[in-house]
């Protein structure tokens, strides 16, 4: 059964999508953000995270062995040595405080002219960026009271003006 197996193929083969994720990271990671396709930022989101995850694990972490396992096992996602060791002795420290969501996407509304694919930018949130607040959901509509009694006052005096 392939039950919970879904994931962006992004047209490409697995081989081809591991390379591109994995650079695609190491850019974001080098940057701080970065210009792409929508369908690639949204793929990129969640590998991204668990390897920033991995990151923090790591720097909490009191026994070195496991530090190091770590290490290793977001190398084996990110293949740029560089930019995991930026991650890795650095960056974790913006992320200490949040939970999750590292990343940001903003769609940039523009469409790339070879292929008119939807372009979005990927960044990392700031550390003391609180987010936006969710409102509670549509506020009940409150039928005017002027705007119902003008129709009913006209009714009233068109009948009145009719038994005349």
């Amino acid at each position: 059964m392939r039950h919970k197996k879904h994931h962006a193929s992004l047209g490409v083969t697995v081989e081809h999508r591991r390379a591109m994720l994995s650079n695609l990271s190491a850019s974001l990671i080098t940057h701080g953000r970065i210009q792409t396709t929508l369908a690639k930022a949204r793929a990129l989101r969640p590998f991204i995270e668990k390897v920033i995850t991995k990151a923090k694990q790591a720097a909490a972490k009191t026994v070195k062995a496991d530090a190091i396992h770590l290490r290793r096992l977001a190398l084996k996602d990110v293949r740029d040595e560089t930019a995991l060791t930026l991650l890795f002795n650095e960056k974790y420290k913006e992320f200490e405080k949040r939970t999750g969501g590292y990343t940001r996407i903003y769609k940039l509304g523009a469409r790339r002219i070879s292929d008119a694919a939807e372009l979005a930018l990927i960044e990392f949130v700031k550390a003391d960026d609180p987010g936006y607040k969710k409102g509670k959901g549509r506020k009940a509509v409150k039928p005017k009271k002027q705007a119902a009694a003008a129709p009913a006052e006209a009714a009233s005096e068109a009948s009145s003006e009719a038994k005349s």
